[in-house]
C-alpha cells in the first residue's frame, strides 16, 4: 500500500463516494508526535497533548514491485491499543499490531528520529 494523508477538511461526513482504488481511513491517533497539515510531515507532538487525532488516511494499493514515489518516510506501526504488546502470533507479529504506514517526514529528520521518539499511530485510546 501507499498511503496519503488527506487534509483535516475532509471528515467521514463529507466524503460521500468511496475512491476509486483502495479505501479511506479514520479514527487513528498518533502517539509520540503530531501530524503537521501544513508541510503534510510528522512534527514533535502538541505540548501537553500525549495523542493527536489523524486527518484520514488513504490507503492506495500499489503493485509489490512498485515501490511508492521517492520520498523521506517514517515507517509508523498502528496499534489496536496503546499497550503495543499483544501475544506474539504465527506471523511473528504481536496480536496487537495491524499495520505499517509510510507517513512522510520533513527533510531535517530522518526514520530514526521517529523511530527513538517511539512514535505510533492507535486505533483506539484508554480510558
Amino acid at each position: 500500500y501507499d498511503f496519503e494523508v488527506l487534509p483535516r477538511s475532509v471528515t467521514k461526513e463529507n466524503v460521500s463516494e468511496k475512491p476509486n482504488e483502495g479505501c479511506y481511513v479514520y479514527g487513528l491517533f498518533m502517539d509520540g508526535a503530531h501530524w503537521d497539515d501544513e508541510h503534510k510531515v510528522i512534527t514533535e507532538a502538541l505540548p501537553k497533548l500525549l495523542y493527536s487525532e489523524m486527518p484520514m488516511v488513504w490507503l492506495k494499493p500499489i503493485e509489490s514491485k512498485a515501490e511508492a514515489k521517492e520520498r523521506k518516510v517514517y515507517n509508523c506501526p498502528v496499534y489496536k491499543t496503546s499497550r503495543r504488546a499483544g501475544t506474539l502470533s504465527t506471523t511473528g507479529h504481536s496480536t496487537n499490531y495491524v499495520l505499517t504506514m509510510k507517513l512522510p517526514i520533513a527533510p531535517q529528520h530522518s526514520e530514526k528520529y521517529w523511530t527513538k521518539r517511539g512514535v505510533a499511530m492507535l486505533t483506539q485510546l484508554d480510558d
